[in-house]
């Protein structure tokens, strides 16, 4: 097979290219050559960091905050979370729950973590927590405040297996709530302020 390169413009950018391919091996090689790191790793490759150590190390510093995350999950852990969604059911807590008792919060947590493990919702913590309007303070605005520690520790107790609702898939609170339906569903137990429902 032959090129036939139509002018010098081709022939330029085919030049300035090849040597862009070769500077972007050059440091992997130069490295290799003198001993100074090892062949990069598949990772690596995937992400397009061979070579660069610095951003190397940062895969790996992000590698070990999950594994520190998963470490405080203990085997007792109702389901893995990542950061991402220990975050998401903590603001959920906080801004429908906030000045509830712990055990108020708990259950908030936990019923969250009863729609994930049940087939008529969806199956992520963000998929329940985004479900078009499934929680007011979503629809409200008051889901991105940020969360105090008490909300995270109620959802750490949530994601151990506590569950104050006894596998509650609803709650409302009667003083506020105009909603039909939800006074409907049969009640399981009442927390703080909030009614706890199938």
């Amino acid at each position: 097979m032959r090129f036939k390169f139509k002018g010098v413009t081709e022939t330029i950018c085919l030049a300035v290219c090849i040597g862009f391919f070769v500077l972007a091996l050059t440091p992997v090689s130069a490295q290799l050559a003198a001993g100074n790191a090892s062949a990069p790793t598949t990772a690596e490759q995937d992400a397009g960091l061979a070579g660069n150590t610095l951003a190397a190390a940062g895969i790996e510093e992000e590698a070990e905050k999950v594994e520190k995350i998963e470490e405080q999950q203990s085997e007792e852990t109702r389901i893995t979370v990542s950061q991402y969604e220990l975050d998401l059911l903590a603001r959920a807590v906080y801004s429908e729950a906030r000045g509830e008792p712990f055990q108020g919060q708990v259950a908030i947590a936990a019923v969250i973590l009863n729609r994930v493990e049940d087939q008529r919702f969806p199956n992520t913590i963000s998929g329940v927590i985004f479900q078009p309007w499934a929680f007011t303070a979503v629809h409200d605005g008051q889901f991105w405040l940020t969360p105090d520690e008490t909300a995270y520790a109620a959802v750490r107790e949530a994601l151990k297996g506590n569950d104050p609702t006894g596998g509650a898939l609803y709650y409302y609170n009667p003083a506020t709530a105009t909603n039909r339906w939800i006074r409907s569903r049969p009640i399981i137990t009442s927390i703080g302020k909030h009614v706890f429902a199938l």
